[in-house]
């Protein structure tokens, strides 16, 4: 029975631990992506600055996720998952603890940059490309579920800080959190500890040589194309998730409905990443990816019609239903397309673009919100931004339609 019942390779029982393990690690590490969101207005009120600056740690942070991605995803393609793990920890712990005793927003900011955006980064895309290879048949729902650790990082974290800082203040809470991360992380590592054979990968490359011939598209050519998808996607999608608890105190209803608000886009975004992957898992990714993007559109629409207090939690809570997917699915289309040895680096790549995505319309928001005093115009530069990614990701449809018939049935949607 032990020998008819493959216990650590694809799709065996192991595959679901381990994925498991990368669910919770992500959840601990994306801590980073959130706790600057909610802590903004109370930042930005003690050191005494503009809406723009008080922007800037966070912009900073998703470049250094940005770095952290593609470095770490590099060391997981030579060494494995492990070391990126333990590197995230360690970032993660001394960031939140030097941010809690910043003197300024410079040493605050530097804080997100260097530690935190790193840390954050060592260990989001690289889940995810190792995950991919302990999956054949549910490689998109697996995919998707690893990368809904960011999203349920953005349901506990922002309802943690809602609580803590009337409690405690955000200095106190942040260090809190430097010492929860590596305490809770490091023991998560002995879920990692297998490896694949080599075999594995080579037909893994085989699979991809044979699916990229039929594409119509060179591997340079579709690697651009998907890291500006990326970055397009993304500054569409900062516009709520960096402001909107920001935009609710500016409506007087308070930074603690806006918190409520990020929550539940993140709750729904979870429904919505887990669906995405069920769904790539029939359809295909690019096909998927499409459908997000253009869903996203609809809902930053809406934003501009209704600002009522009702109307902001169940637009908030469509926002979140409609993108959860959309990030993950770059994984999935790179996994099928590049080749698996440099899954890790490539992936990374592509995520740094949606992260410098976040980054740039996150900071951008700002500058528009100082500039107009409203966040109407903001959310109609993220339309715009998002209409560049469907034209993209159609593009890249139009050519799998032209491909024949028996060649457009092997590529994802």
């Amino acid at each position: 029975m032990r020998d008819a019942i493959p216990i650590s390779g694809p799709d065996s029982p192991y595959s679901w631990i381990r994925l498991l393990g990368a669910l919770l690690v992500g959840t601990v590490t994306s801590v980073g992506m959130w706790s600057v969101v909610v802590v903004l207005p109370a930042v930005q009120d003690e050191f005494g600055i503009a809406r723009a600056d008080a922007s800037l740690p966070y912009t900073l942070a998703m470049v250094g996720f940005g770095f952290g991605t593609i470095l770490m995803g590099r060391v997981a393609d030579r060494v494995g998952i492990i070391i990126p793990i333990i590197a995230s920890a360690i970032c993660l712990s001394l960031g939140f603890i030097v941010a809690g005793f910043a003197p300024s927003l410079l040493w605050f900011a530097i804080a997100h940059g260097v530690l935190i955006g790193v840390g954050t980064g060592a260990s989001f895309a690289p889940l995810m490309a190792d995950i991919s290879f302990w999956f054949i048949k549910r490689r998109g729902l697996a995919v998707v579920v690893a990368a809904c650790g960011s999203y349920l990082a953005g349901v506990i974290w922002p309802m943690v800080l809602r609580y803590s800082i009337p409690a405690v203040g955000w200095r106190y809470s942040y260090i809190a959190i430097g010492i929860f991360v590596i305490v809770s992380v490091l023991p998560l590592t002995l879920m990692f500890r297998r490896k694949l054979p080599q075999a594995h990968f080579a037909a893994a490359d085989s699979a991809m040589m044979a699916a990229r011939s039929n594409l119509g598209v060179s591997p340079r050519t579709l690697q651009i194309l998907l890291t500006v998808a990326g970055f397009a996607c993304c500054v569409a999608m900062s516009m709520p998730q960096v402001h909107i608890v920001a935009y609710c105190g500016d409506l007087g209803y308070g930074v603690a409905r806006g918190a409520e608000m990020l929550s539940l886009m993140m709750l729904l975004g979870i429904v919505s990443r887990i669906g995405s992957g069920f769904l790539s898992d029939r359809i295909g990714g690019g096909k998927t990816l499409l459908l997000g993007s253009l869903m996203q559109g609809a809902s930053l629409a809406l934003y501009l019609f209704f600002d009522g207090l009702s109307s902001l939690y169940i637009i908030s809570g469509i926002f979140g239903l409609f993108q959860g997917g959309i990030v993950p699915m770059y994984a999935v289309i790179v996994r099928e397309f590049l080749p698996a040895r440099e899954a890790g680096t490539r992936i990374g790549i592509i995520m740094t673009s949606t992260l410098f995505g976040m980054a740039f319309g996150g900071y951008f928001s700002g500058v528009i919100y100082d500039a107009f005093s409203s966040y109407r115009i903001a959310f109609l530069n993220g339309m715009l931004w998002n209409l560049l990614n469907l034209s993209i990701v159609g593009w890249l449809l139009l050519q799998r339609r032209a491909a024949p018939p028996k060649v457009a049935a092997q590529l994802p949607g």
